[in-house]
């Protein structure tokens, strides 16, 4: 490796050295929170300590307000609670749960005396460990203070407000967010009891979700997460069972409601999505957590079968891209050149003037970026080094580059995108053409990995014309030409492909006899314009949708008695294409609603992109998978993975700064300590694990694999094709549904 291939711009909170020796006697009062999670000590981090005392998957693990605490929750129904300073078990308590624990949380303001837990049997339940009357037994038996049974299904998630010590939320796979407060009843019925009338729903979305961002909002939601906003405790977040983050302000939502009356969806002030899933109809794609930054500006959302992303939620902010489901399709088909009016030319051009007030060193320094990501797209090798090479430029230093620089880290590394083909890497080459466009409208490099993104998504006919367009724009002789000349030998070819399928298909109206005159014959015909080949389509992205059908019969006991994850019955099943009908209104306990819908009452969706994807993880095993910003400054993002490891990146570049082994199969808990450089994390292992900085650490790795772009790579291919290593996801929420023994959270596929 070169000089040129080891250039790291620095971290964005550049050196310990320099921060310390900035400090006064009236210093910066935050110097603790800067010095807290900084990229020095990031890069140290090292096993510490592995807590044991748990004897089934720990599923959740959170601090106390100080830090002083560790609580968690596992599958042995047990949480237990640890101490901080000397990394001992205090208490060991049976919580009385039929099934796995998902969710525990200290609730505030109370001494840490007070802790819930949410579980898979669909309850809540409250322990006040001031009844122990200074009794410190480390395993205890003790009856739950209150005991919320009004859920219908598996509890994921807990949320708690600051300086709040009556209410608790929970997120359940039945739809509903409920409210539950202390001082109101210390109990409730099981849901589906005569007498359950609990008035504590507070969000009812059992008919609240879309599949795409045009669907009117008929399908069940299941909750699988929220988190209430530490710096504006009126705005809670949730996620489930599709691709969309809905934010709610409290103060804004009806009255709680009871269970018994479904109510419409009501309106979130904000929804987020990446562009490219917006229009995404598969059924595998859901939310696996959501999280406020530690300012509340920002959240991470961590997406099954996905990656993790980063959207801007200030609501003072202006410059985060807001979207339509129509403007989905206009984005990621922009016409070529030739297609654009000759008057909104003028409007998109910049003018393309150096910045003469760049240091040279940020000159040279981008230079020889650019030499990096430029050799890494034409010999076709280290191109995750190149596409870091052109992040660290336009997320580091981006406004401060002129356009023509600008224009050309986009393109290439729109070009490295298309090379390395990881998941929905041909989208963000998409992105980035559009954004090199909207500075050179005429730009035949952007135009030209436009058309090779579009055949890379079957899009034939758009492909076509960006080639067109790039032979237009091309100056003579130009070597570009080659290029162009293979994209029209490949549409031509899968042209030909799709409609030969489709003739053997007997699809065709037209006489498939004799040659066709011209390609354009193939993409542009009324009968075979819509259609589009298969051929080179982002795995996983475009395949027609399948509803499962089956029967079941269990017999036997199904009492706690029996062996968990043991299903005992008979099986049959049906596979077949999904038709969306506008009248398929499934809602929770089989109900149907009428079809019609007053259209006035659902105005188009507004949702916000994303602002960063951090890729190199592969979450497709559990829906209980967590990404969590590290410290109280938040500057960086951390996320477990099913390889067993866990990894972080810089939030503001994207850059993968850190991968460590943090598993014997699976890491699905983070949680960073409040105050010092200390993170927790858990999974399938029966242990809690502490890490802190090592000065003897690896700077990138720690345990025993060494070739990081091996194990990114294993992970993506896992992302490809998890929807045939796993069961489809409608499949597993149907069993939910009828509350079969389970442990989908531990079991590998």
């Amino acid at each position: 490796m070169d000089e040129a291939e080891k250039l790291r711009w620095p971290f964005s909170d550049g050196s310990v050295t320099d921060l310390l020796g900035a400090r006064s006697l009236h210093g910066s009062p935050d110097i603790k929170k800067r010095l807290q999670f900084h990229s020095s000590l990031v890069q140290k981090l090292a096993l510490e300590k592995e807590m044991e005392g748990h004897t089934g998957c720990v599923n959740a693990v959170a601090w106390n307000s100080n830090g002083s605490l560790l609580i968690s929750g596992s599958d042995d129904t047990r949480i237990n609670i640890w101490s901080y300073n000397n990394r001992e078990l205090l208490h060991n308590i049976d919580t009385g749960h039929s099934a796995n624990i998902f969710c525990t949380k200290f609730v505030p303001e109370t001494c840490d005396d007070v802790v819930v837990s949410g579980a898979g049997d669909a309850e809540v339940r409250v322990f006040n460990m001031s009844r122990l009357s200074g009794r410190r037994p480390r395993e205890i038996s003790m009856e739950p203070a209150a005991v919320y049974q009004c859920h219908s299904r598996r509890v994921k998630k807990l949320a708690v407000e600051i300086g709040n010590p009556n209410v608790v939320w929970s997120a359940s796979e039945d739809g509903t967010l409920r409210q539950h407060d202390f001082r109101e009843c210390s109990s409730c019925p099981p849901a589906g009891s005569a007498n359950q009338e609990c008035r504590n729903v507070l969000l009812d979305l059992r008919c609240g979700a879309k599949k795409s961002l045009a669907d009117l909002p008929k399908h069940p939601l299941a909750l699988k997460s929220c988190d209430i906003s530490s710096v504006r405790p009126h705005e809670i977040l949730i996620g489930g069972s599709d691709a969309f983050a809905r934010l709610y302000d409290r103060r804004m939502l009806p009255p709680l409601s009871s269970c018994q009356t479904k109510t419409k969806p009501p309106p979130c002030v904000k929804m987020f999505c990446p562009l490219h899933l917006a229009d995404n109809k598969k059924t595998y794609l859901h939310l696996t957590h959501v999280a406020f930054s530690p300012n509340g500006k920002e959240i991470l959302l961590s997406y099954s079968g996905e990656h993790v992303y980063l959207f801007d939620a200030d609501p003072d902010s202006t410059s985060s891209v807001r979207y339509t489901a129509d403007y989905v399709r206009e984005q990621s088909f922009l016409p070529p050149f030739h297609k654009v009016p000759a008057k909104e030319h003028s409007k998109q051009r910049k003018i393309l003037v150096n910045t003469t007030s760049r240091k040279l060193f940020g000159v040279d320094m981008c230079r020889k970026f650019m030499q990096v990501a430029a050799r890494a797209l034409e010999m076709g090798k280290n191109l995750m080094r190149g596409i870091d090479a052109c992040n660290e430029v336009l997320e580091s230093v981006g406004p401060d580059i002129d356009d023509h620089m600008m224009h050309d880290f986009l393109c290439t590394r729109a070009g490295l995108y298309l090379k390395r083909k990881w998941k929905n890497d041909v989208y963000m080459a998409i992105r980035d053409c559009n954004r090199a466009r909207n500075i050179d409208p005429t730009s035949y490099q952007a135009h030209l990995y436009m058309s090779e993104a579009l055949l890379q998504l079957g899009r034939l006919r758009e492909a076509f014309e960006y080639a067109e367009a790039v032979n237009s724009l091309l100056p003579p002789h130009s070597e570009f030409r080659k290029q162009v000349d293979d994209i029209i030998k490949r549409v031509a070819s899968a042209a030909e492909l799709e409609k030969n399928r489709t003739d053997q298909n007997g699809n065709a109206k037209a006489d498939t006899h004799g040659k066709l005159r011209s390609l354009s014959d193939v993409l542009f015909r009324s009968d075979v314009s819509g259609s589009s080949s298969q051929e080179g389509r982002e795995d996983s992205d475009y395949d027609d949708e399948m509803e499962l059908d089956y029967e079941t019969s269990v017999s036997g006991d199904e009492s706690r008695d029996n062996d968990q994850g043991v299903l005992r019955g008979s099986l049959s099943f049906r596979f077949h294409q999904r038709e969306d009908q506008i009248n398929e209104d499934a809602c929770e306990n089989g109900s149907t609603e009428s079809a019609h819908i007053d259209d006035s009452a659902f105005q188009p969706d507004v949702a916000i992109d994303m602002e960063q994807r951090y890729v190199a993880h592969c979450n497709v095993g559990t829906d209980i998978k967590q990404a969590s910003f590290l410290g109280d400054q938040g500057e960086f993002i951390a996320s477990g993975s099913d390889d067993g490891r866990w990894f972080i990146w810089e939030k503001k570049t994207g850059r993968l700064i850190k991968m460590l082994a943090g598993d014997g199969a699976v890491v699905n808990c983070i949680q960073s300590h409040p105050f010092d450089c200390t993170v927790a994390t858990s999974g399938i292992d029966n242990t809690i694990k502490l890490w802190t900085p090592d000065a003897n650490a690896t700077s990138m790795v720690a345990g025993p694999e060494l070739d990081v772009l091996s194990a990114i790579e294993n992970n993506q291919r896992k992302l490809c094709r998890n929807r045939q290593i796993l069961l489809p996801f409608e499949f597993l929420e149907r069993f939910r549904m009828h509350e079969f023994a389970e442990r989908f959270e531990c079991a590998q596929s």
